[in-house]
């Protein structure tokens, strides 16, 4: 069974930045496709970034040219570094991880195999 870790968030004033961390245990060196989910009180859980073991990346329009997502092939662990904050960016940040080899339209609408707990960003304008 596998379990992922989020890490990483908190509170910061709008322009700022967090990184996010993702830690997968236990057998996961089949998961090939990666992402970031997020859940804003309200709203509908979405997509935010994904990203496959060949490092092709996957953005939202919303974070383009502001977050960036990375990982390490070696143990899995998945990274999400988010630049230029806005209060709209405030949200419960999920990691998703699947077997799939690439990180298509049906990772990128939830249908995934392991999530993380979440970790709470909260920008303040």
């Amino acid at each position: 069974q596998v379990q992922l870790v989020e890490s990483g968030g908190g509170s910061v004033q709008a322009g700022g930045s967090l990184r996010l961390s993702c830690a997968p245990s236990g057998y996961n060196f089949r998961l090939l496709c990666m992402g970031w989910f997020r859940q804003a009180p309200g709203k509908e859980r979405e997509a935010v970034a994904a990203i496959d073991r060949d490092r092709r990346r996957t953005y939202a329009d919303f974070v383009k040219g502001r977050f960036t997502i990375s990982r390490d092939n070696a143990d899995n662990t998945l990274y999400l570094q988010m630049n230029s904050l806005k209060s709209e960016d405030t949200a419960m940040y999920y990691c998703a991880a699947d077997y799939r080899s690439t990180c298509g339209v049906g990772f990128l609408r939830g249908a995934v195999s392991y999530w993380g707990q979440g970790t709470q960003v909260t920008v303040s304008s």
